[in-house]
């Protein structure tokens, strides 16, 4: 029998972004450990990359195929294109081939809003966003799933886009306008969605209660976040090897001597109670998207059983 074959709206029909959050909490909680994950292959091809994403989770085994080439929206393609392969793990058969960007546009929101209901306090005064493209829409969204906002703010590059974004978090109900760098300071949620190269604001700016999420850059030499906040924050990453492989946030303030690797939080210890936070100080959730994230979305793609709605 041929594998189904899945499109993003069966996939968006079939996982909420509430539903994707529960996904991967389970699948912590039920044992998986992400520092079992292979590291994503990076393959040099065309004028561009192709990304190999593999992973196991009990019965289910998955890759994820993307390929990013800069030149495409020249051409008018996209930058990035993925499809996914879901396999069951006794046999190896494929059973199903996905759209992966789709699966993508999920599980980074999910798994940053993981880290949020774990680390946020209970009342979120005012939400800060910093980025207008489709993941700062999500993650909205997502943050909205896990804690009562009593604003958003959002920052932007551009005003149409940003008022769009804002009109956005208005259509969930919530109070939002757009704002500046400056608004940190009085944020209780910073969330960074954006591809900046460098950070997006004063680190010191940010008060001691404040939960900070950055998930823009997966990449050495990129960075959202300063080495000021990073060096006062506790940081959770998804795992400590992945994130001092590929994230810039966490590497350069490594190699600057202000945050030590052996400070840093891995997400399942924080999910399963195996760190305690540290209130007195911010704290930070540093991701770059890792394969069985993908994977936890893709069987509950074709599992209802599995966290139904």
């Amino acid at each position: 029998m041929p594998p189904r074959t899945i499109s993003p709206a069966d996939i968006t029909a079939a996982v909420s972004v509430g539903r994707a959050r529960r996904l991967l909490d389970h699948a912590l909680r039920e044992g998986f450990r992400p520092d079992v994950d292979p590291a994503r292959i990076n393959i040099p091809a065309g004028t561009g990359h192709m990304l190999l994403m593999p992973s196991v989770l009990g019965g289910w085994t998955g890759t994820k195929i993307a390929t990013v080439s800069p030149d495409n929206p020249s051409k008018d393609r996209p930058r990035i294109q993925a499809m996914y392969i879901l396999m069951d793990t006794e046999t190896l058969t494929p059973q199903a081939i996905m759209e992966g960007n789709s699966l993508t546009a999920l599980r980074t929101p999910a798994v940053s809003a993981v880290a949020v209901d774990y680390l946020a306090p209970e009342s979120i005064d005012r939400m800060v966003v910093f980025g207008t493209g489709p993941q700062a829409h999500t993650h909205i969204a997502a943050m909205a799933e896990v804690r009562d906002i009593g604003e958003v703010v959002v920052c932007g590059r551009h005003p149409a886009r940003t008022d769009a974004t804002v009109a956005v978090a208005r259509d969930l109900g919530l109070a939002a306008r757009a704002g500046v760098a400056e608004d940190v300071a009085d944020a209780s949620l910073i969330v960074c969605c954006t591809s900046a190269p460098t950070p997006l604001f004063d680190g010191a700016l940010v008060p001691d209660h404040a939960v900070v999420v950055a998930m823009g850059s997966h990449e050495p030499e990129f960075r959202e976040l300063d080495s000021q906040l990073m060096g006062r924050a506790q940081v959770v990453v998804e795992d400590r090897a992945t994130a001092l492989r590929e994230a810039g946030d966490v590497i350069q303030p490594v190699r600057e001597g202000v945050l030590a690797e052996d400070d840093l939080v891995d997400l399942v210890d924080l999910v399963t109670g195996g760190v305690e936070l540290d209130i007195s100080r911010p704290r930070v959730f540093k991701c770059v998207g890792m394969s069985w994230e993908d994977l936890a979305v893709a069987v509950g793609v074709v599992d209802p059983t599995v966290v139904p709605d």
